[in-house]
């Protein structure tokens, strides 16, 4: 598995490298922590405002439509600004629009609010991405999983604590807003601390160009950029779909995993939102074990029994109809998950060829259309026999993602 080796560190890390590392894992704390206080909130928001399943599956579904329908303008907004101020200027958007949630009268405004996360999510998760991706060849040796293990991390501080807000009667708007300014003290720690912008933006081929040639230079740069994603484009189209199964899979605890327990195993409020916990969880155990058995057995193995593990997960949760059992198949179910997500965009940051910001947010685009299109079918099809039966989606998104595990693995550079 020689061409899968991980990257030979030559030179310790710098202080500066040190810094950014420390840097990117704030921007995927904030990232992780930010929407996740909803998450255990959405039954209540589901009941104040009156939604059906399928209603509540639409609404959610507003933030990946968010992402997806305005995601390619991250791969722009990075060659432009870099990625480390991209990210940090997106992670304000979505700290400053969350307590917006809170204060939704209506389906419209839930959606609405949920929109605007998405677009800031998706600038955010490519552009730090991106950033960590600069950071890991710095370092010369894989730490992408790490990163994705902080996020992990700080979505179960998220869900934790929107938890047991909701189980201690804070109220909603107070809740979020207190979020928002931790969120805000974060960016912009990690602003000051993260990798200096290459000249010319994050991937520029023409960092020296005199500013009259800026113009001429950027339609090249365009032009270059677009030819290099035609003639990578079936490779970029499975890691997209590989993407968008394991964001069905991810998003799955968060739209549903308390909808679920409290709908069909009766469980209380606070029980209602261990599922997500649980797989947030397990999901870092699995990020944080990610890159040594990365290491070890090779990218393209890790996804595919990573896969199935989330399949199976899925399967112990709907036929075990027990509370402890569907916390512990959305655990099992996040344990699978965990490198799904880095290792396929750590594949689109690599893809001969492309450049990273592009690359990553091609891929990230697409692969978001698992996140739109699952939670309304699965509201959809919950009303019509039952949420248990839906979930068996996500179960098939588990085989999907297993079949397309071949896609992450490493390719030549091209000459």
């Amino acid at each position: 598995m020689a061409s899968e080796r991980r990257l030979q560190r030559t030179t310790p890390p710098d202080r500066t490298a040190v810094r950014a590392r420390a840097a990117v894992a704030v921007l995927f704390a904030v990232n992780g922590f930010a929407y996740t206080n909803v998450v255990p909130w959405l039954p209540a928001l589901k009941s104040g405002l009156g939604l059906s399943n399928t209603e509540l599956g639409a609404a959610i579904a507003a933030l990946p439509f968010g992402a997806l329908l305005t995601g390619m303008l991250a791969g722009p907004l990075i060659a432009r600004w870099g990625s480390g101020r991209a990210s940090v200027a997106a992670g304000v958007l979505v700290a400053l629009v969350l307590p917006l949630v809170a204060f939704a009268p209506g389906w419209w405004a839930l959606a609405l609010a949920l929109f605007a996360i998405g677009c800031g999510d998706a600038w955010m998760d490519a552009a730090m991405n991106t950033h960590g991706l600069r950071v890991q060849q710095r370092y010369g040796r894989t730490i992408i999983n790490t990163f994705h293990a902080v996020w992990s991390v700080a979505a179960v501080c998220g869900g934790l604590a929107g938890s047991l807000a909701a189980g201690t009667g804070v109220p909603l708007p107070v809740h979020l807003a207190a979020a928002s300014l931790v969120l805000l003290a974060a960016l912009a720690w990690a602003g000051r601390n993260l990798l200096p912008e290459e000249r010319g933006g994050a991937g520029a081929d023409a960092p020296g160009e005199p500013a009259e040639a800026r113009p001429a230079g950027a339609v090249r740069r365009l032009r270059s950029a677009a030819g290099a994603l035609r003639g990578a484009a079936p490779l970029l189209l499975a890691l997209s779909l590989l993407l968008m199964a394991a964001g069905a899979i991810e998003d799955s605890a968060a739209s549903w995993g308390a909808v679920y327990m409290r709908a069909e195993l009766g469980a209380a409020a606070f029980l209602a939102g261990m599922p997500f916990v649980a797989c947030q969880a397990m999901m870092t155990v699995g990020r944080l074990t990610g890159d040594r058995l990365t290491d070890r057995f090779g990218a393209v193995a890790v996804v595919r029994a990573g896969a199935l593990v989330s399949a199976a997960g899925v399967a112990v949760a709907v036929l075990l109809p027990y509370q402890a059992a569907g916390i512990a198949g959305f655990g099992l179910l996040g344990l699978g998950v965990a490198t799904l997500f880095p290792l396929t965009l750590a594949a689109a940051g690599a893809v001969p060829g492309v450049r990273s910001g592009d690359g990553v947010a091609v891929v990230g685009w697409l692969g978001r259309v698992g996140f739109l299109v699952f939670p309304p079918m699965i509201g959809a099809i919950a009303d019509a026999a039952s949420l248990g039966a839906a979930l068996w989606t996500v179960g098939a998104a588990g085989l999907l993602a297993a079949a397309l595990a071949g896609a992450v693995r490493p390719r030549p550079a091209a000459h």
